[in-house]
């Protein structure tokens, strides 16, 4: 473990594989981290959009999902994955989730032989129920202590932005997790660390549902107490597939839990938050998906959530109303009456 910790903590190429808000952000930090011990670090981020490319190059700005925010000028991009990829001792993967299976098996071939891979993503894969560490275990061939993943209440533009937010870097290896939070530690972004895989990826998997459902309530012109009480019931729910899933009960009360739950089920630049709100307002699926520049994970992962609780037999009723929404099989006028709609219990009976 010695030669992991030592290759991620002090990178001299880094690889963010994705140039949306989260990626374009998380090579920010990366950067940043590094100017601040005085460190010479490469940061290169691969994009399928050649005008993205252009633009990190030639301004330094990625304007269609960080606005006017500047990038360092260590921070590049490509749309030449191998290029991009070569000798990077740390890959960070920034894609939707369900497409990143096909996507891995494009890129293995040119993987560094010693490269650790961490995961930004928050989504669970449709038909296989697998979380993406999972995924990216499978497809690239990697042990666990080479598959990280980073997570909690990390809105992508408030960090941009450099204002300051705590995040979690899980690995089942800690000195692994410790190696790559010391390499993304900068004057704004303050990462703990966890081995807990499982609990951070769930929390950071449902918290995407349950923010759909506070949007509805939202757009349903629902009060706060509805949308408190969502929240609180949401982390009841999340804590439940995590614990069957074998995930930690704490994990759940710190930042990838109630933390990214809070985020981004009470902000406006949560794009979950925002399609909810979008649904509740009466706008279909695909007018959503119009009015929206980037993917709403709960989206797509909620079914394959729902399923996973099913398979599991944990009771999860907002996730349940949720998809049923999302598959026209309930209205969102009929929503707030479901959310909430599980036989009387004390309230710590999970």
């Amino acid at each position: 473990m010695t030669t992991v910790e030592t290759n991620v903590s002090t990178p001299d190429i880094v690889a963010v594989l994705g140039a949306g808000s989260w990626g374009t952000t998380f090579a920010k930090v990366l950067a940043d981290a590094a100017a601040a011990t005085g460190s010479e670090r490469s940061i290169r981020i691969w994009g399928r959009r050649a005008e993205v490319v252009e633009q990190i190059n030639s301004s330094h700005r990625n304007e269609q999902y960080l606005k006017d925010i500047e990038l360092p000028p260590s921070v590049t991009a490509s749309t030449d994955v191998e290029k991009v990829l070569k000798d990077a001792t740390l890959v960070v993967l920034a894609v939707p989730a369900q497409s990143l299976r096909p996507q891995l098996g494009e890129w293995k071939a040119f993987l560094a032989p010693d490269a650790v891979v961490v995961s930004l993503m928050k989504g669970l894969e449709l038909g296989t129920d697998a979380r993406m560490s999972e995924v990216i275990a499978q497809e690239l061939g990697l042990p666990a202590p080479r598959v990280a993943v980073v997570s909690g209440p990390n809105l992508a533009m408030e960090i941009a932005r450099e204002q300051p937010t705590a995040s979690v870097v899980a690995c089942s290896d800690a000195d692994t997790a410790a190696a790559i939070a010391l390499c993304c530690t900068a004057p704004y972004f303050r990462p703990y660390t966890s081995t807990d895989v499982v609990g951070v990826e769930i929390g950071g998997i449902v918290k995407n549902v349950i923010a759909l459902a506070v949007g509805i309530c939202e757009g349903r012109q629902m009060g706060d107490n509805t949308k408190a009480s969502v929240i609180t019931r949401g982390l009841a729910e999340t804590s439940r597939l995590a614990l069957a899933l074998g995930g930690e009960a704490h994990t759940m009360a710190g930042l990838a839990g109630l933390g990214d739950l809070v985020a981004t089920c009470s902000s406006a630049l949560s794009r979950n938050h925002t399609a909810g709100r979008l649904l509740g307002e009466g706008l279909s699926l695909e007018q959503v998906a119009e009015q929206m520049t980037q993917t709403a994970e709960g989206i797509k992962s909620g079914p394959a959530v729902h399923e996973l609780a099913g398979k599991l037999n944990v009771e999860m009723p907002i996730t349940a109303a949720v998809v049923a929404v999302l598959e026209g099989r309930m209205s969102v006028d009929d929503l707030g009456p479901r959310l909430l709609a599980r036989a009387l219990k004390s309230e710590g009976d999970y």
